[in-house]
């Protein structure tokens, strides 16, 4: 059984997020599945299947992290896009059925892949108890970020502070149901990025994440609002780093970025 290894939101290997993708006839069982994932210990595989022609959707799409399913996961959606192009496996659009809704990736002219995916809804909260020492830093606001993704969006000070975050990741599994979202706006717009964030989900089993798709739908509602424009570019500033240019849409964000494949091989199960 073939398995790939993409490095998603970057256009180089050994930056951005990997992620592994499995290609099937169908879904095996779910213990299966986690198994994968757990042995590939990435923040999440993906597994896809073809579906009937005909319906809504061209693809079944689901996410595993090494400890549980997902939701919503850009980066590995990115990442199975890119690898049905590459293997000739789809042309065009390519629909996916998930847990989320009908989801899209499309392949541009220069090569990037632009997702579309359901904008996570924005409601303002105070913030919870204990959470500025658990991420060790002082907080400006807190927005919940809907069902989808479940996560707090946290704006801190300034780049710097998202950059020199440390967190208390067991502390953290106190607050939100998958993981915290630290941002802050750009110090130097100039550099091609308007805003910056880190994602932290421990209760999922995933410290830091090192690019989040996901984590845009949130972001770029956030940002386009506070900066005044629809189409933004964000910088995720783990060590790895990746960019993601966001364009919101109502409803619907855009996330687009570049993919490498960096691992072809064999899974012997």
């Amino acid at each position: 059984m073939r398995i790939r290894i993409v490095d998603a939101f970057t256009d180089r290997p050994f930056a951005g997020n990997p992620a592994g993708v499995l290609l099937l006839d169908s879904f095996p069982d779910d213990g299966w599945l986690q198994s994968v994932a757990a042995e590939v210990n990435l923040s999440e595989t993906a597994f896809a299947h073809p579906l009937p022609a005909g319906g809504e959707a061209d693809w079944a799409l689901r996410w595993f992290t090494p400890a549980t399913e997902v939701d919503m996961c850009g980066h590995a959606t990115l990442a199975t896009a890119h690898v049905l192009h590459t293997s000739g496996a789809a042309t065009g659009t390519v629909r996916f059925a998930a847990r989320c809704g009908l989801l899209t990736a499309t392949v541009g002219e220069d090569g990037a892949i632009t997702l579309d995916f359901p904008t996570s809804p924005l409601t303002e909260e105070a913030v919870p108890v204990g959470l500025s020492e658990a991420l060790g830093a002082r907080i400006a606001g807190v927005r919940d970020t809907g069902p989808h993704i479940g996560d707090l969006l946290v704006e801190v000070a300034d780049e710097q502070t998202v950059r020199s975050l440390s967190p208390d990741s067991a502390a953290l599994k106190a607050h939100s149901r998958r993981g915290i979202i630290a941002t802050a706006e750009a110090d130097d717009p100039s550099l091609g990025y308007d805003y910056v964030s880190r994602c932290f989900f421990p209760r999922v089993g995933i410290d830091e994440d090192p690019v989040t798709g996901s984590a845009h739908t949130a972001l770029a509602p956030f940002w386009s609002a506070r900066l005044g424009r629809d189409d933004l570019t964000g910088l995720q500033a783990s060590a790895r780093s990746g960019l993601v240019r966001t364009a919101l849409r109502g409803d619907r964000t855009l996330l687009t970025g570049s993919a490498v494949t960096v691992i072809d091989g064999e899974l012997h199960v």
